[in-house]
């Protein structure tokens, strides 16, 4: 297998497994659960359990970091959170909605079961072979203590690996002159991610910091150039927004595919095999919304 055969691979085992880690975004036990440890209700609950491993840092790092959010949604969280709850006990109270997160999802049988326990084995042995340099939320992660139950492993090294993964995608869109909203443009215009009402409220731009965003990209050849409209365009792809996508997509897997490289094909198969599995099965007992949310659904 060449390497560019083998960075595709270990980009689709880690788009295939990223469900299991990004379920907790939208996990029911997750607002009420950071509620009660002191945080506000609302994005709060979003922006400061995730960066919560990097520590008590400003809004502007956390913009850095997650990228494509308006830095004024940001800054409505963050620094606040943190003189309501510390970060390290945000780290914890994560790992709680994880845990409940994935037993609603799995069940029992399989929370406990020797294949989940092989799989996070497997992913742990990739994600302790991520390397910090140039992958702040990764490094951040990788100073967390490990848990100790077999299916907080796997939740963890998942974490690990999908910050990993997303740090070096961040480096290339730079390198590409995206600002964070027009990723989320460019993105969204594949069809292959989030609605356009919900890329655009989630992540807090406004009708006409959207539409400007458009207007920009399409001078640049990457978008269409949209009909005059005051509502919210939908952007739609060029030939060249196209393939500036695809060269982006391919490489991230370049960028991304050292960590599961140690695992080797055969190791790298089994852990597919497996946690394609869970996935599926948290995808059916629903794990994410049906509607309104993915322009196509989250699938292995």
């Amino acid at each position: 297998m060449s390497n560019s055969d083998a960075a595709v691979a270990a980009g689709r085992l880690a788009r295939g497994l990223e469900p299991l880690h990004a379920l907790i975004y939208f996990a029911p036990e997750a607002e009420p659960r950071f509620v009660r440890a002191g945080l506000d209700e609302g994005r709060m609950t979003y922006f400061a359990p995730r960066a919560a491993p990097l520590g008590a840092v400003g809004p502007s790092t956390v913009t850095a970091t997650f990228y494509n959010f308006s830095p004024r949604l940001v800054a409505g969280s963050i620094p606040r959170a943190w003189g309501l709850v510390s970060p390290s006990d945000l780290v914890a109270v994560r790992f709680e909605v994880a845990d409940m997160a994935l037993r609603r999802l799995l069940g029992e049988d399989t929370v406990g079961s020797p294949e989940l326990a092989e799989a996070a084995a497997l992913a742990r042995t990739a994600a302790e072979a991520v390397t910090p340099e140039g992958r702040p939320l990764a490094a951040a992660h990788l100073d967390v203590e490990w848990p100790s139950q077999p299916h907080l492993v796997l939740w963890h090294a998942l974490s690990i690996l999908r910050e990993h993964r997303g740090d070096g995608h961040i480096a290339l869109l730079t390198a590409a002159g995206l600002s964070g909203l027009e990723a989320l443009l460019t993105a969204t215009a594949t069809g292959t991610g989030f609605t356009v009402p919900f890329a655009r409220a989630s992540r807090g731009w406004s009708r006409t910091e959207w539409n400007d965003g458009v207007a920009r990209l399409a001078e640049r050849g990457l978008l269409e150039h949209p009909a005059p409209s005051d509502d919210v365009v939908e952007p739609v792809l060029t030939e060249a927004g196209a393939a500036l996508r695809k060269r982006l997509e391919d490489d991230t897997h370049l960028v991304g595919a050292a960590p599961w490289a140690v695992l080797g094909s055969e190791r790298a198969a089994r852990l597919g095999e497996i946690g394609g599995g869970l996935v599926r099965t948290a995808l059916a007992n629903g794990a994410f919304p049906a509607e309104g949310v993915f322009a196509a659904p989250p699938k292995r």
